[in-house]
């Protein structure tokens, strides 16, 4: 039971992160055209534009990877008490949240950066209490 209660911050952290990075995969996949209009438009000023729909696609892959492995990284955790996967989840996450942070630098959102950061803390976090 000690073990459990154990890993139980970081489980609770690795289901935000699941949660968070399959949705949001899932609005990409659903909406595709309506994510690269409102990037094309958030961005119109920038020199990024013609990057979008490749930064776009990898973002969209790396989101369900990071959610995936999230939710494999729950199983090997209960089961093994193995973090490797969950690990692998939180690196491929901050990688997702940082190129968002650096996009919202790009565009100048200031506000959308600092909401960002609130992710990125939680991420962080999650990988602190794996390690």
């Amino acid at each position: 039971m000690q073990q459990y209660l154990q890993i139980l911050p970081a489980v609770c952290l690795l289901v935000f992160i699941a949660i968070t990075f399959l949705f949001s995969f899932i609005d990409k996949v659903t909406d595709w055209n309506g994510n690269l209009s409102f990037l094309q438009t958030h961005f119109k000023d920038t020199f990024v534009v013609p990057l979008l729909p490749f930064t776009l696609f990898l973002i969209t892959i790396l989101e369900l990877i990071a959610g995936v492995l999230a939710i494999i990284g729950i199983v090997y955790l209960f089961a093994s008490n193995n973090a490797f996967i969950a690990i692998v989840s939180c690196i491929i996450s901050l990688i997702v949240l940082f190129i968002f942070l650096i996009g919202q630098r790009i565009a100048k959102d200031f506000d959308g950066a600092m909401k960002i950061t609130i992710y990125i803390i939680a991420v962080v976090l999650c990988l602190y209490f794996l390690i």
